[in-house]
C-alpha cells in the first residue's frame, strides 16, 4: 500500500535525521526537504486510496507513489549505510575526509541528484492528484486520528471471544450422536460450500465434552489443497501424543502402519478439515484401518461430498431468515441485541437477505457495520455490495497493509500473533516511531491494536489465547477471505509469492520489496538488491529438488543429522568449508549477506533468521537493517562472532541455547531491543542490560552470576535491568549448570517492577522474600527447583497471581495453603512432585480457583479437605496417578464428597497400582 510505504519512508528518514544524522553529512538539507514532501503526500493519499477502487487513473498514481516512496527510503538508507560502515563512531571531519575519498564526492553528488529527482516526481504527482479532485488536507492536524483516539472510540466486541454457532446446534448434537455410536458409520463427511461454517462445526465437535470423554485420543488436522501426506500422519500422531523421534526416521509405510494399529486398538477420533478431492483421501487412507470392527471414527469436512463413497454425508445448510438475523444481531449489537430504528432494521434485513444465509458473509457484514456507530447513512453506503470485497474497501488506510500482510502465509496456516506483530513492525507496516506515548506504547503495541481491529471486523479468526493475559496467541484466515487477500495483494504488487504455480519456471525476480517462498527455489533468482523482506515457509527442501541440486556428501550429512537441522540450506556451510565441490553452495550465504544489505526480515519456518551450522559467518554483520535475528538451533553448540553490536536496528534477538565461548558478545549498542532470549553472563556482559531501556521480554540461560555482589546488603548493588517495561522474565538452567544463587535472583527481581510473567526452570534452594516479587505477577511457573521448604507461603501473598504451575520440585514433601491465600488464583497445576506426600488447604484459601490439575505426584495419598469449600472449581484433572488415588475420588469413593461439586472431573492414565 502506498500509504504504508510513505509512512515507512517518513519514519526511516526521520530516525536517521534525529538519531544518526552524522551519517547524512552532506545531504541532510535534501533529506529533510524530502521528508517534508513525503509528509504532505500522506494527506493526499488518505483521500486517494479511498477512490482508487472506482478510478483507474488514481489507482495507477497510487501505485506510482508506492514505488516512489520505496525509492526514497532506499536512497537515504543506502547512503547512511555506506558512510556509516566506513566511519562508525567517527567525527564529522573524518566523515568529510572519507567522503572526499569516495571518488571525489561522487556518492554525495549522486545522492543529492537522486533526491532532487524524487522531489520533482512527488510534486508532479501531487499536482496531478489535485487536478483530478484529490485535495490536500490544509491542516496537518486533520491527517489522521491517533491510535489512542481510535481505541477510545471503539466499542467492545464480545463476539470475538468465541466462534459463533448460530444454526449449528442441531448439527452438533447429531454429529456427536453419530460419532459416539459404536455401531455407526466409521467415516463421516460434513459437506457444504465455503463459508457455511464447516470448520467451526468441526472445532465444536473436537472440544465437545461428550466427545472428549468417549474417545481415548483425538486429533484435528488441516489438510487443504496443498498437503504432504506424511505431515498429516505425523500431525495426527502428534495430536494423539504418540509421535516420537524414532517415528520421524521411519519411512512412510511404517509410519502409516503405526497409525493404523493405534486406530484399530484404541478408540480415536481423527478430524481432517478441508479435504478437496478423492485423490487426496486415497493418498491418506493407507494409514486408516479398513476393517469395520475398528473403534475409531474419521470426520472429514469438504466442499465435495463424493470424496469417500462409503461415508455418511451430512450436508451443512445455509441459515434461514431467523437464524441469519440472530447471527447478525449477535455481532452488530452484542450488548442490546436489537435495533430501535425501524428504518435501520429494514435496511439491515435487506443486507442480511443478500448474504443468502452464508454465515461468513453475515459475520463479515456485521463486522463492518459494528464500526459504523449505528449511522443510517453509513449503513446505506454498505448496502448492495459484495460483502467480502466491501470489507476490504471499508478498511482505513492504516489497516489495509496489515490485512495484505497476511497474504504472505500459506493456506490454513496457523499464524502466531507475536511473530506476525514482529514481522509487521520489522517491515515498517507499523512505524517504529508512530504514535509512541510517554506511557511506554511502542510500535508493537500499535500493531497489536491494529490486529485486534481486523479481528473485530471478523476478517480474521481467533484460534488460541494466552492463558495468563488472555491476549490472542494464534489466528487463521478463512479460505474465501484469504482469496480476497491474495487478489488485493497481487493487484497492489504487495508481495511476490513463490508457490507451485511458478517455482519450477522462475528465472528472475526483479523490482520487488517482499518475497514469500512456499516452494523450493534458488535464492539467486532474486535480483532485487533493495529487497526488505524474504520469508520461507517451505521448511525442508522437497526431496526431489534437493537430490537434484545437492552433492552426495550433503545428502548423506542431512540424512544423518536431519533432526538437528532446521533447514538443509543452513547445515551445508560448515561441512563445505574444505570441499571445492561445494563452493557454489557456500556462495548462497555470501549472496544473501552481501547483496541484501537493506534486508529487515529474513525468516525461515523455524525462526526469523535460523542458522543451523556450527560457525556463524561474520558477514552477517552486513545486515545492519535486520530487526529480528533468531540463532536458536537444537542440540548444537555454535560460534557467534562478535558482530551483532553492529546491527543496531535489532528489536528481537534470539541467541543460541548453547554458544561456543570463543568470544564474549557486546550487546550494549542494541538500545532498541524488545526481546532478548538466551542471555547468559558467560557469553555476554551483564552491564549491557542496563542500556536496553525498551526491553519487554528477557530469557536468561545459566550461568547467571553477578560480579562484585554484596552478600550483606542487596541495596548496595547497582540495578541490573534498565527497562521499566519488562513484562516477562524467564530463567532456564542448562544441563550441568542449572543452579542460581537465590540472592542473585532477589536482586534481579527487585528491578523488575512491571513483570506479569515469571518462569524459573533452575535449581534454587529457596525463593526470595515476598517483597522482591512484582505485585503485577499474574503467571508463575517453577520447575527443577530444589526447595527444601514449602514455597506457597511466599507465593500466596501475591495479589494478582492467576496461574501457578509447579513441576519437578523434588524436595518438598508437604505444602500448606492458608486462609485468604491466593486471592485471585484461577489455575493451579502440580506435576511430577515425586516426594510430595501431604497437602493441606484452609477454608477460605484460593477463593477464585477454577481449574486444578495434579499429575505424576505418586506419593500424594489424597486431596485436601479444604477443596470442598472452593465452590468456584469447575474442572479437576487427575493424570498419571495411582489407581487407588483415582478410586477415592470417583463416585462412591471415600474422598468423593470433597469434589462432588466440581462439574468436570477427568481421569487419564490412572490405571497402575502402587505398593
Amino acid at each position: 500500500m502506498a500509504f504504508s510505504a510513505v509512512t515507512s519512508a517518513v519514519t526511516t528518514i526521520g530516525e536517521l535525521l534525529t538519531e544518526e544524522a552524522i551519517y547524512l553529512w552532506g545531504v541532510e538539507e535534501q533529506v529533510d526537504r524530502l521528508q517534508t514532501e513525503l509528509k504532505w503526500m500522506q494527506s493526499s493519499l488518505m483521500v486517494a486510496e479511498t477512490k482508487q477502487s472506482t478510478d483507474e487513473r488514481i489507482r495507477l498514481w497510487v501505485a506510482e507513489i508506492r514505488e516512489l516512496a520505496y525509492d526514497a527510503e532506499d536512497i537515504v538508507e543506502e547512503f547512511a549505510l555506506k558512510i556509516g560502515s566506513k566511519n562508525k563512531g567517527g567525527l564529522p571531519s573524518r566523515i568529510k575526509r572519507s567522503a572526499c575519498c569516495l571518488k571525489e564526492g561522487w556518492v554525495l553528488h549522486e545522492t543529492r541528484s537522486k533526491i532532487e529527482k524524487i522531489i520533482e516526481r512527488i510534486n508532479d504527482l501531487v499536482r496531478r492528484l489535485q487536478a483530478y479532485g484529490v485535495k490536500e488536507l490544509k491542516d496537518r492536524g486533520e491527517e489522521s486520528s491517533s491510535s489512542t483516539e481510535r481505541r477510545e472510540s471503539r466499542r467492545p466486541y464480545p463476539h470475538i471471544m468465541d466462534d459463533n454457532i448460530v444454526g449449528l446446534v442441531d448439527d452438533t448434537e447429531g454429529l456427536v450422536k453419530v460419532l459416539t455410536n459404536e455401531s455407526g458409520c466409521k467415516v463421516v463427511i460434513v459437506w457444504g460450500m465455503g463459508g457455511l461454517g464447516k470448520t467451526t462445526l468441526a472445532k465444536k465437535i473436537y472440544h465437545h465434552r461428550q466427545v472428549i470423554d468417549y474417545f481415548d485420543h483425538l486429533a484435528f488436522v488441516n489438510v487443504s489443497q496443498q498437503f504432504l501426506k506424511r505431515k498429516v500422519w505425523e500431525d495426527i500422531l502428534s495430536g494423539f501424543k504418540t509421535l516420537n523421534d524414532e517415528d520421524r526416521k521411519e519411512n512412510d509405510e511404517k509410519l502409516a502402519k503405526k497409525l493404523c494399529n493405534i486406530l484399530k486398538d484404541k478408540r480415536c477420533l481423527v478430524i481432517l478439515d478441508d479435504i478437496w478431492t478423492s485423490e487426496a483421501w486415497d493418498s491418506l487412507k493407507p494409514a486408516f484401518p479398513a476393517t469395520r470392527d475398528s473403534h475409531s471414527k474419521i470426520l472429514l469436512t469438504s466442499r465435495n461430498k463424493g470424496i469417500v463413497s462409503y461415508a455418511e454425508v451430512r450436508e451443512l445448510r445455509c441459515l434461514n431468515k431467523q437464524e441469519s438475523w440472530e447471527l447478525f444481531e449477535k455481532i452488530v449489537f452484542p450488548q442490546t441485541g436489537n435495533i430501535i430504528d425501524v428504518e435501520m432494521k429494514e435496511l439491515g434485513e435487506n443486507m442480511v437477505k443478500h448474504c443468502a444465509g452464508l454465515p461468513l458473509a453475515i459475520v463479515v457484514l456485521g463486522g463492518i457495520l459494528a464500526t459504523k456507530n449505528n449511522s443510517l447513512n453509513e449503513w446505506q453506503k454498505i448496502s448492495d455490495n459484495d460483502m467480502l470485497a466491501i470489507s476490504y474497501d471499508d478498511l482505513p488506510p492504516y489497516l489495509r497493509p496489515c490485512f495484505l500482510y497476511l497474504s504472505h502465509f500459506p493456506e490454513d496456516y496457523m499464524i502466531d500473533v507475536d511473530r506476525l506483530i514482529q514481522l509487521s513492525v520489522d517491515e515498517g507496516i507499523v512505524s517504529t516511531k508512530q504514535e509512541e506515548s510517554d506511557g511506554g506504547e511502542i510500535a508493537e503495541d500499535v500493531a497489536e491494536s491494529y490486529l485486534m481491529e481486523l479481528v473485530e471486523r471478523c476478517m480474521i479468526q481467533v484460534r488460541e489465547r494466552d492463558v495468563a493475559t488472555l491476549k490472542v496467541k494464534t489466528i487463521q484466515m478463512h479460505d474465501l477471505m484469504r482469496d480476497l487477500c491474495l487478489s488485493k495483494a497481487k493487484q497492489e504488487n504487495f508481495v511476490f509469492i513463490v508457490d507451485k504455480s511458478n517455482a519450477s519456471s522462475l528465472s528472475m525476480i526483479r523490482k520487488v520489496s517482499r518475497v514469500s517462498v512456499h516452494e523450493f527455489f534458488f535464492i539467486q533468482c532474486i535480483k532485487s538488491p533493495n529487497i526488505r523482506s524474504l520469508l520461507f515457509f517451505n521448511g525442508f527442501f522437497p526431496k526431489e529438488a534437493f537430490e537434484k541440486s545437492m552433492p552426495l556428501e550433503v545428502l548423506n550429512y542431512v540424512e544423518k543429522h536431519e533432526e538437528d537441522c532446521c533447514n538443509p540450506l543452513f547445515c551445508i556451510l560448515e561441512i563445505s568449508k574444505d570441499s571445492t565441490k561445494l563452493l557454489k553452495i557456500r556462495g548462497i550465504w555470501r549472496y544473501m549477506f552481501n547483496n541484501f544489505k537493506l534486508l529487515r526480515v529474513l525468516n525461515y519456518e523455524t525462526g526469523y533468521y535460523n542458522f543451523a551450522g556450527w560457525k556463524l559467518p561474520s558477514d552477517i554483520g552486513n545486515l545492519r537493517c535486520l530487526q529480528t535475528l533468531d540463532l536458536r538451533v537444537r542440540n548444537l553448540r555454535i560460534h557467534v562472532p562478535n558482530v551483532i553490536w553492529r546491527m543496531e536496528q535489532l528489536r528481537h534477538l534470539y541467541l543460541p541455547r548453547r554458544c561456543k565461548s570463543r568470544t564474549k558478545l557486546k550487546l550494549g549498542t542494541l538500545r532498541k531491543l524488545l526481546t532478548l532470549v538466551n542471555f547468559n553472563t558467560k557469553n555476554c556482559y551483564l552491564k549491557d542490560l542496563i542500556n536496553m531501556t525498551n526491553l519487554r521480554e528477557l530469557v536468561i540461560n545459566s550461568p547467571f552470576n553477578i560480579e562484585n555482589f554484596s552478600e550483606k546488603e542487596l541495596g548496595e548493588n547497582p540495578p541490573i535491568i534498565g527497562s521499566k517495561y519488562l513484562h516477562s522474565l524467564s530463567i532456564v538452567g542448562n544441563l550441568g549448570d542449572r543452579s542460581i544463587n537465590p540472592r542473585h535472583l532477589a536482586h534481579l527481581l527487585s528491578g523488575c517492577t512491571s513483570i506479569c510473567k515469571l518462569s524459573v526452570a533452575a535449581e534454587i534452594s529457596e525463593l526470595p522474600e515476598y517483597h522482591y516479587f512484582s505485585s503485577h505477577l499474574a503467571y508463575i511457573r517453577l520447575e527443577w527447583c530444589g526447595f527444601e521448604e514449602n514455597p506457597l507461603p511466599t507465593l500466596e501473598k501475591l495479589p494478582n497471581l492467576r496461574i501457578l504451575e509447579l513441576e519437578e520440585i523434588l524436595e518438598v514433601k508437604e505444602m500448606f495453603c492458608s486462609a485468604q491465600g491466593f486471592p485471585r488464583l484461577e489455575s493451579l497445576s502440580l506435576g511430577k512432585l515425586y516426594n510430595f506426600e501431604e497437602w493441606k488447604v484452609d477454608e477460605g484459601a484460593m477463593p477464585s480457583l477454577q481449574r486444578l490439575e495434579i499429575w505424576g505426584c505418586r506419593l500424594l495419598k489424597m486431596l485436601p479437605e479444604g477443596l470442598r469449600f472452593i465452590t468456584t472449581l469447575k474442572e479437576l484433572k487427575i493424570e498419571s496417578m495411582p489407581k487407588a488415588f483415582k478410586d477415592k475420588l470417583e463416585e462412591g469413593g471415600e474422598d468423593f464428597y470433597k469434589v462432588k461439586h466440581v462439574p468436570s472431573i477427568i481421569f487419564q492414565d490412572c490405571d497402575y497400582s502402587t505398593k
